[in-house]
């Protein structure tokens, strides 16, 4: 009599650490989709009266959110800032709703925990810096940044490209 085996974990392949996923800005065809925008809004820029640094600027940033197609948080704050500026321009109001802010319930940080409120500092910090990431977790906040980070080294060799051609 012969016996069939139905244990199938000598046939599963082996548990490998799954790669971590390619920077999506690394790629030749978001950078040339990025050049592109930036000059078309750079030609815009200089089309109207203010086309000073800020102008640059605020063409290159939301140059850089269009290519990242709000797929991120930072991309979709920086083109509602930009659409809130131009809703302003043309004399349109915006309304805001006034929330109230909550005061963190349970036991405050003390005397004992330095190392835990310079860490909250930090990533204050950081929340700060990465556009629509204020009152992220820790995890969402760092996922952000190190997805802006790459939107800027991209922004960076682009614009480094383009002084070059010029």
């Amino acid at each position: 009599m012969i016996m069939i085996s139905t244990d199938t974990t000598a046939l599963a392949k082996p548990r490998t650490k799954p790669s971590p996923p390619e920077n999506k800005w690394r790629t030749g065809a978001q950078e040339r989709a990025y050049r592109t925008r930036l000059l078309e809004a750079l030609r815009a820029a200089g089309d109207r009266r203010a086309s000073g640094p800020r102008a640059v600027k605020e063409a290159a940033d939301s140059a850089l959110a269009l290519t990242a197609r709000g797929q991120s948080r930072w991309s979709r704050a920086v083109l509602l800032r930009r659409r809130s500026r131009l809703l302003v321009r043309a004399g349109g109001r915006i309304r805001r709703r006034k929330r109230p802010r909550r005061r963190p319930v349970g036991p405050t940080p003390g005397r004992g925990q330095p190392e835990g409120k310079k860490v909250r500092d930090r990533l204050r910090a950081l929340g700060r810096l990465v556009p629509g990431c204020e009152n992220l977790s820790t995890a969402s906040l760092l996922e952000e940044a190190a997805d802006y980070v790459g939107a800027l080294e991209m922004q960076v060799k682009a614009m480094r490209t383009l002084a070059d051609d010029l």
